[in-house]
C-alpha cells in the first residue's frame, strides 16, 4: 500500500479507527483552559503575566530531569522579552492545543508515515495526545513559544503606545518594560490592558528588543524546588482525610490472587482496609510502612495458570521468531544479487531485558468526590492516563481530573497508565484520597521493560573492504504496536494497524547511517510473554549495539582502522563525519590497536549526531570498568548549551549503565531482580572521566534527551575487545558471555 488518504482513511474507516461518525462534530478550533490567579492576566495557551511582574509559562511536556521546565519557558521569554529572573512554570491543562503528534512519528520510529501529515496530527489533537518522549519537546513547541510570545509582546507594545500616544511599531521590550524613547513602562502595568488587544497580523518573530535569552545558560527553574525539598512529586501529595496504600501484583502471565491472610494484616497498627481484584492487591493504612508491612502479613497467593515465563521461555522465542520469514521494515539496492554465491562474514549478537530503574517509584495519588476523579501523578501521556482511570474505576472520562506533576526520572515509565488505573479503582472503592506508591521491589518486578532482542548480522565486503550488502535480522516482541494502544487508546490503533507492516519501533535505529549500496532490515516479531514498553534510547539502545559492533568486526576483517573506516563510508555526511573526527581528536584516538583499550562508536537519532569514544578494560573481579568516555554531538541551534551538557552527561552514563547492568532474567514469571542492588548500576566511584564538545550549528534543534545512549554500549564494546582480544555480543557485557 503506498500511502493513505484522508478520504481512504475515513470512508475505508480503518478496521474500526472511530472517526467517521465523530469528524463532522469534533470542534476545528480549540480554547485555551488555562486557569488565571488573582492578579493575572492570561495570553493564549502559553502565558499569563501577573500584576507583581511575574511571567508564568504553561508546560505541556513533563518534566522528568530533562530541564523542559526551563527550555521551553526560555523560549517563550526570549520572545517576549521578559526578564528571567520573574519568570516562572506550571503543568499545562490537557488541551489538544498541547498535541504532540511528532513525538508519535518520532516515538515510533515512522510507523505512522503511511498515514499523512494533516490527518496524524487531526487524529493527535482530537485525541489530545499531549506525550512526552521521542525528544520532541524543543522540535515540537519552539514554533508555538515564539508565537506565543511574539503575541504577548505585540499585544503589550499596543497598550504602552496608547498611553504614550506613539506607533505599536516604534517601541521595543527590555527584560520586563516596553521602552520608547527614555520611557519605561513595567508589563505587569500593561497587562491587563494588554490582554484584551487584538494580535497583529502577521505577527512579529524576533526583534523589538527580544532575542536576548536564547542560546544562553541560564538557571533552570525546577532546581531551587528540588534543591529545598519544596519540589511536589506524586508521593508528596499529602489531603484531608487521606490514606496510604501498598500493592502487590501477581507475576507476569495469567496470575490470579487466589489467598491472603486478613486477619494477620489486621494485626499491624495503623492498617484500615484490604482491597483488590484477580490482578493484585492493595493494603490501606495510616502510613505507607504500615500499609507496606501488612502487605507482608498478608501473604498474597497467585495462581499462574501456564508454565510461567523464565530466562530460557524468553531465549526460546526469540529464537524461534527466525524461523518465520520476517517482515522487512526499511531495504536498498538488490541485497539478493549481492549476496548470491558471496562468500559472507556473520555475527549473532543479543539484547538482555532493560530495567528502568528510576529514582522515584510508580506513584500517583487519587481522590474521588461528588462523582468527580481527581488524580496527581507524573505521566508522559495525560490524556491516555484520563482515558485508562476512567475505564478502570467505571466513570465518564469528563469526570476525570489530572493533575500532572514532576517526576523523578521515568525514562520512560511514566507514558504506562497502569499505576493511574490502580489508584482510581482505590480511590473510588475507599470514597477517600489515597496515596498509592509502588515498593521498589515491586516496581522492578512489574516494570515495562526494554525488550530483549537477538540480532543475525551479515556483510558481504569487497576486497578493498568496501561493505557491499548489509543484512540486519532482529527478533524482538512488537513493543511499538503495544505502547501505541497504551498511549492512544482506540483512536490510533486501528490507524497504525494500517500504517504498519512490521513494527518499525522494534527495529528502530537498525538502519546504518552510512552510504551502502544494498541493505535489509527485517523484523522477526517474538511473542515472549513479558510486558514491554519505552527506555530512554528505546530500541536504539540494542540496534546501534549490534550495528556499530558489527561494523568494527567488518573494519577488523577488512584490516581498516575502524575511523577511517567509517568516515569512509560516510557519503558525505559531514555533521556525522565531524563528530566523528572531534570525538578522536578530543579522546586522542590511537585506531583501536590490540592493547589500546580504545573503542569509537556513532549514531544518527532524532536529527542530532553523535560519536563516542570509550576507554576500558576488564577489571581483577573479570568486570568491564569504563576509564574514560568523550562524546562529540551536533545537535542543531542550542536553546540552553548546560542542559545540553547535561543530557548528554546523564546520557553516557545512562548508556554505560545499559551496557553494564540495569538488566535483569526472569523464573516463574518473576524478575530476578528486585532491587537496586542486583542491577549493577554505576556508582560516582565507577563514573568515568568524560568530556563533551557540542558543535556550534544553525541547523534546526535536534533531540537531545536520548542522544547519547545508544552510542555508548558499542563503543565501550569496541574498547573492551581492543584492549582484551575478545569479541563480547551481548549486552549487558560480561566476557565469557
Amino acid at each position: 500500500m503506498a500511502g493513505i488518504s484522508r478520504r481512504g482513511l475515513l470512508v475505508g474507516g480503518g478496521a474500526g479507527i472511530g472517526l467517521i461518525v465523530a469528524w463532522a462534530v469534533w470542534p476545528r478550533d480549540y480554547a485555551p483552559n488555562l486557569v488565571a490567579s488573582p492578579g493575572e492576566a492570561i495570553f493564549g495557551a502559553w502565558l499569563k503575566i501577573g500584576i507583581d511582574g511575574h511571567v508564568t509559562v504553561a508546560v505541556p511536556q513533563l518534566e522528568h530531569g530533562q530541564g523542559v521546565y526551563t527550555t521551553l519557558p526560555q523560549i517563550v521569554a526570549d520572545e517576549l522579552g521578559a526578564d528571567w529572573r520573574t519568570v516562572g512554570v506550571e503543568p499545562a491543562p490537557i488541551n489538544p492545543l498541547y498535541a504532540n503528534p511528532l513525538a508519535l512519528d518520532e516515538l515510533f520510529d515512522g510507523s505512522f508515515a503511511r498515514i499523512p501529515d494533516d490527518v496524524l496530527g487531526t487524529v493527535a489533537t482530537r485525541a489530545a495526545a499531549m506525550l512526552t518522549g521521542g525528544s520532541t519537546s524543543i522540535r515540537m513547541f519552539e514554533e508555538a513559544g515564539r508565537i506565543a510570545g511574539a503575541g504577548a509582546r505585540a499585544l503589550l507594545r499596543q497598550a504602552a503606545a496608547a498611553r504614550w500616544d506613539v506607533a505599536a511599531d516604534t517601541c521595543s521590550v527590555d527584560a520586563g518594560f516596553v521602552v520608547h524613547e527614555g520611557k519605561r513602562l513595567r508589563f505587569a502595568e500593561l497587562a491587563a490592558d494588554a490582554a484584551t488587544r487584538t494580535l497583529p497580523d502577521p505577527l512579529p518573530i524576533g526583534g523589538q528588543g527580544a532575542g536576548r535569552l536564547a542560546g544562553q545558560s541560564v538557571p533552570r527553574l525546577d532546581v531551587p524546588a528540588k534543591v529545598d525539598g519544596s519540589a511536589t512529586f506524586a508521593g508528596d501529595i499529602r489531603l484531608p482525610d487521606m490514606v496510604h496504600a501498598a500493592i502487590r501484583q501477581g507475576p507476569i502471565g495469567d496470575s490470579r490472587l487466589v489467598r491472603v491472610d486478613r486477619v494477620a494484616a489486621d494485626r499491624i497498627r495503623g492498617v484500615l482496609q484490604v482491597v483488590g481484584n484477580p490482578r493484585w492487591v492493595a493494603a490501606i493504612a495510616t502510613t505507607w510502612w504500615a500499609a507496606a508491612r501488612a502487605l507482608d502479613a498478608l501473604e498474597p497467593r497467585f495462581e499462574t495458570r501456564g508454565s510461567g515465563v523464565d530466562s530460557a521461555s524468553i531465549d526460546a522465542a526469540l529464537l524461534a521468531a527466525f524461523d518465520g520469514p520476517g517482515l522487512r521494515v526499511a531495504s536498498g539496492g538488490d541485497l539478493a544479487g549481492v549476496f548470491k554465491g558471496a562468500p559472507l562474514v556473520t555475527a549473532d549478537y543479543s539484547a538482555g531485558v532493560g530495567i528502568h530503574a528510576a529514582v522515584e517509584t510508580m506513584s500517583a495519588t487519587a481522590a474521588y468526590r461528588d462523582g468527580r476523579l481527581e488524580l496527581w501523578l507524573p505521566t508522559a501521556a495525560p490524556a491516555a492516563a484520563r482515558t485508562a482511570a476512567a475505564r478502570a474505576a467505571g466513570i465518564d472520562e469528563t469526570a476525570v481530573v489530572i493533575h500532572p506533576v514532576m517526576a523523578g526520572g521515568g525514562f520512560g515509565a511514566t507514558l504506562d497508565p497502569l499505576v493511574a488505573e490502580q489508584a482510581a479503582v482505590v480511590a473510588v472503592m475507599l470514597r477517600r484520597p489515597v496515596n498509592l506508591v509502588w515498593s521498589r521491589g515491586e516496581d522492578t518486578l512489574h516494570d515495562r521493560y526494554r525488550p530483549p532482542a537477538k540480532a543475525r548480522m551479515a556483510a558481504r565486503i569487497a576486497p578493498n573492504g568496501r561493505i557491499l550488502g548489509w543484512s540486519a535480522k532482529i527478533a524482538a516482541p512488537s513493543t511499538g504496536i503495544d505502547l501505541a494502544s497504551r498511549v492512544m487508546p482506540g483512536a490510533l490503533t486501528s490507524a497504525a494497524s494500517i500504517g504498519l507492516r512490521g513494527d518499525r519501533y522494534a527495529v528502530a535505529g537498525a538502519t546504518p547511517p552510512y552510504r551502502l549500496p544494498a541493505f535489509a532490515i527485517d523484523h522477526h516479531p517474538a511473542d515472549i510473554g513479558v510486558p514491554t514498553g519505552h527506555l530512554r534510547g528505546g530500541a536504539h539502545g540494542y540496534t546501534a549495539f549490534f550495528t556499530e559492533c558489527f561494523l568494527d568486526e567488518l573494519a577488523h576483517v577488512a584490516g581498516n582502522e575502524p575511523l577511517s573506516y567509517r568516515i569512509g563510508m560516510l557519503g558525505g555526511d559531514a555533521r556525522l563525519a565531524r563528530c566523528l573526527s572531534t570525538v578522536a581528536a578530543l579522546g586522542g584516538w590511537d585506531g583501536g590497536v590490540p592493547g589500546s583499550g580504545q573503542g569509537i562508536a556513532c549514531h544518527a537519532f532524532r536529527g542530532s549526531y553523535v560519536a563516542v569514544l570509550a576507554e576500558a578494560h576488564i577489571g581483577d573481579d573479570q568486570r568491564p570498568v569504563v576509564d574514560r568516555l568523550v562524546a562529540a554531538v551536533d545537535c542543531g541551534r542550542v536553546i540552553n548549551p548546560d542542559i545540553v551538557r547535561q543530557q548528554i552527561e546523564g546520557g553516557l552514563v545512562f548508556g554505560m549503565a545499559q551496557a553494564l547492568g540495569a538488566s535483569t532474567g526472569f523464573t516463574r514469571g518473576l524478575a530476578d531482580v528486585r532491587g537496586f542492588a542486583g542491577l549493577g548500576l554505576p556508582r560516582l566511584a565507577d563514573t568515568p572521566d568524560i568530556i563533551v564538545d557540542v558543535a556550534r550549528s544553525d541547523e534546526d534543534p535536534g533531540g537531545v534527551g536520548e542522544l547519547a545512549v545508544p552510542a555508548v554500549a558499542p563503543a565501550i564494546a569496541n574498547a573492551l575487545h581492543s584492549a582484551t582480544g575478545y569479541r563480547i555480543r551481548s549486552l549487558p557485557l560480561r566476557p565469557g558471555a
